[in-house]
């Protein structure tokens, strides 16, 4: 009996030590508030977030300041101080801030206030209603960020009401026109960069958190993005009536050229964010694919990677500058050969890519004088990253073992464009990150039709941000 107590003892002695060193027995921030508390704010969360969907700031034209308007009557409300800058007729940014003591550089919040256009016709329920049907919530906006904007609102809130001692101010911004042309994010860089401060952090859309069955198949934070390079195809060619055939005609020519630019294979590499992120999706794979998940360099020597690679859309955006054709024109009329017919190509660089080599590339891939390739962008960005050892990087990591355990926390490198890019060239290292999980179906409503979010998840991913912000932001408890 003193045997078979001392191995209990030992056993329960490993399993307090397993608890106390693991994510997911780690004190949170939450974890000080009271649970009827913490009930109310989940309310609060979800009947926010349909006020804030029947917002209609579907941009063009965007109508923001609706938005600003909606933010600011809460946040005067709660005693929070906030500025809104109307910054052309219907188009407004909003910036909100809680001081902390100094000690760390502040942590930023950004938001989109504009969506892109619906077609009610093809919803279940109309997009600016809010419907719940089933547990979920319906909405243009839902998963494009109105519901991270509603998440970063709560958090504001809560670091108020809760009065937690902040060692960074905690900044909330909602930008419009980012779905456009971005004027929100560079008017505020450009007219007010002081009110950003020397900012640290900044948590904005993006990421990834795929949800299969009843688990998470692993919480994904974007930490480099591609870089959009657009080009415009236009062949040329003699004109003529639509009954006499004419082999080289302009329109004839684009589809040559168009036949060559999608047949051809850019070169597969291996960046440093990517074998980051196979590495650690690697357990969950079977078993050839581990394998090469866990040596990426060497996977690309083998044709049969390769070949996976082409048949896998979620990977091969990640390991190549991609192509994708998206729009055609040429003749107003049926009975007419255009002198002129062209494509819009949608290119994303990766990171460290040269775009003038990549254009002379696509342009030898043509090898036809008589057509021409062009960007369409009157800007090209430059891809940028932010480092994964920091203390935001941390604390996505400790929400992530609470909230999911046993689901790998992993950097992404991500297929489109946010906001991320301009400021992480101001110095702040900047992440797309989301508190909510979703499943591919969810997902992919995305700029789609019936947009929508589950209601369980509008009540608890408000608490994973909070998190996330008062675990790096919150003073050290006395």
């Amino acid at each position: 009996m003193l045997l078979l107590g001392g191995r209990r003892s030992l056993l329960a002695a490993i399993l307090v030590f397993y608890l106390a060193t693991s994510g997911a027995a780690q004190k949170l921030p939450s974890d000080a508030i009271a649970a009827d508390r913490m009930e109310q704010y989940s309310d609060l969360a979800v009947r926010w977030m349909a006020e804030y969907l029947k917002v209609d700031t579907t941009n063009p034209p965007g109508n923001e300041a609706r938005a600003a308007a909606f933010f600011k009557q809460i946040l005067d409300r709660e005693g929070i101080e906030n500025q809104v800058f109307e910054y052309a007729p219907g188009r407004a940014n909003l910036i909100a801030r809680l001081a902390g003591s100094g000690k760390g550089r502040p942590i930023i919040l950004l938001n989109h206030e504009d969506v892109v256009t619906s077609d009610p016709s093809r919803w279940k329920a109309p997009p600016f209603s809010a419907a719940v049907l089933d547990g979920v919530m319906y909405g243009r906006g839902a998963q494009d960020m109105k519901s991270e904007g509603l998440a970063q609102l709560v958090v504001m809130v809560m670091l108020k009401r809760e009065k937690v001692a902040l060692d960074r101010d905690v900044i909330f911004l909602a930008t419009a026109d980012e779905e456009a042309d971005g004027t929100g994010t560079d008017w505020m860089i450009a007219h007010h960069r002081d009110l950003l401060g020397n900012a640290e952090f900044l948590i904005t859309e993006g990421g990834e958190n795929v949800r299969e069955g009843e688990g998470v198949k692993y919480i994904g934070v974007d930490v480099a993005e591609k870089s959009p390079f657009w080009l415009k195809v236009t062949a040329h060619g003699r004109p003529g009536h639509g009954s006499r055939p004419i082999p080289d005609s302009a329109p004839n020519r684009l589809v040559r050229a168009l036949d060559r630019i999608l047949a051809h294979h850019t070169e597969l590499k291996a960046l440093p964010v990517t074998e980051e992120f196979l590495r650690l999706m690697a357990p969950s794979q079977p078993p050839q694919r581990a394998r090469w998940f866990r040596d990426l360099p060497k996977a690309l020597g083998d044709k049969r990677f390769r070949k996976s690679v082409e048949n896998d859309e979620l990977l091969e955006y990640m390991l190549r500058n991609t192509i994708t054709l998206t729009r055609l024109g040429g003749s107003q009329q049926t009975n007419v050969i255009p002198g002129e017919a062209w494509a819009s190509l949608d290119v994303r660089l990766l990171p460290g890519e040269d775009p003038k080599a990549f254009l002379e590339e696509m342009r030898r891939v043509v090898d036809d004088p008589n057509v021409t390739l062009e960007p369409e962008n009157a800007e090209f960005r430059v891809a940028n990253a932010s480092p994964l050892d920091t203390a935001l990087f941390d604390s996505f990591r400790r929400a992530g073992a609470r909230y999911f355990p046993g689901t790998p926390v992993v950097p992404r490198l991500t297929s489109g464009y946010t906001e991320n890019q301009r400021y992480r060239s101001l110095g702040i290292a900047s992440y797309g990150f989301s508190p909510y999980t979703v499943t591919s179906e969810e997902g992919a409503s995305e700029h789609a039709d019936n947009e929508r979010i589950r209601v369980e998840e509008l009540r608890r991913g408000y608490r994973v941000l909070y998190d996330v912000v008062a675990g790096v932001a919150a003073a050290p408890a006395p």
